[in-house]
């Protein structure tokens, strides 16, 4: 049985995870690391702690939805104590993703923006339209709930490197994310990345495909945090006894 260790035990996504983890066949909730107070209940035997290297040595695999700031002091510390890690924090600067890049050399590191089956299927559909409907301007949408921090998405950034790659072109050379004046006619290379905000919307990405005469959408909708914390959940089982290296959520599911 697979010991889980949960960073970001006392968010949203960390109570969701919680009770998921108590309910799958074959994964003991070992512990979890807290930085503040933890709310919701759990089984006397998972170890409650802030010290990361206590944590690290009590589990079999990390799962990470926790913030930028949390998921560079997990990978510092991982680096003295490898463990197999699952990341879906978002956010990160240039120095923790070069971080995850090191860790990976030393454990097995999944890390994802968005966890979910259906979102790693959309990428793939992206890359695929971007590179076959070359004169199409590409416009990408995204909207969550009011609390959410980050903007745009991580996993909106993700859809747009999926596209930029399906035209050979990098996404931080073309990528814009706001208009306001008069900015003058949209360039043809140029993929916009916006951001809505409000409510309580869990998730939803749309990328358009547009031209004179046509347009084609590509949805997700997720109506459930469910979906992103038994998505993670998949890739801790699958991720322990994987050797060192980065892997995707694609890995996981094998497409």
């Amino acid at each position: 049985m697979a010991k889980v260790g949960i960073l970001g035990s006392t968010g949203r996504m960390g109570e969701q995870l919680i009770n998921n983890v108590l309910e799958e066949d074959g994964l003991e909730l070992s512990v979890l690391h807290v930085f503040d107070e933890l709310k919701t209940t759990v089984p006397e035997t998972t170890l409650i702690t802030n010290d990361m290297k206590v944590f690290l040595e009590n589990c079999d695999v990390v799962i990470d939805f926790s913030a930028p700031v949390a998921t560079q002091a997990l990978l510092e510390s991982a680096l003295e104590n490898p463990t197999p890690l699952v990341i879906a924090t978002t956010g990160f600067n240039e120095h923790q993703q070069n971080l995850l890049a090191e860790a990976s050399k030393e454990m097995a590191v999944l890390y994802s923006s968005n966890m979910s089956a259906g979102i790693a299927l959309l990428k793939q559909l992206v890359e695929q339209v971007s590179a076959t409907l070359k004169d199409f301007d590409i416009e990408i949408v995204e909207q969550h709930h009011r609390h959410k921090v980050d903007s745009p998405s991580g996993t909106a950034l993700t859809l747009g490197e999926f596209a930029a790659k399906g035209r050979g072109l990098e996404l931080d050379a073309v990528r814009i994310s706001g208009r306001d004046g008069q900015i003058g006619a949209r360039t043809k290379d140029e993929i916009a990345v916006m951001a809505l905000r409000g409510g309580d919307i869990v998730g939803r990405h749309t990328v358009g495909f547009y031209n004179d005469g046509e347009f084609l959408e590509l949805n997700h909708t997720a109506t459930s945090r469910q979906t992103f914390s038994k998505g993670a959940i998949r890739a801790a089982s699958w991720i322990v006894g994987k050797p060192s290296g980065l892997y995707s959520i694609n890995d996981c599911l094998g497409i």
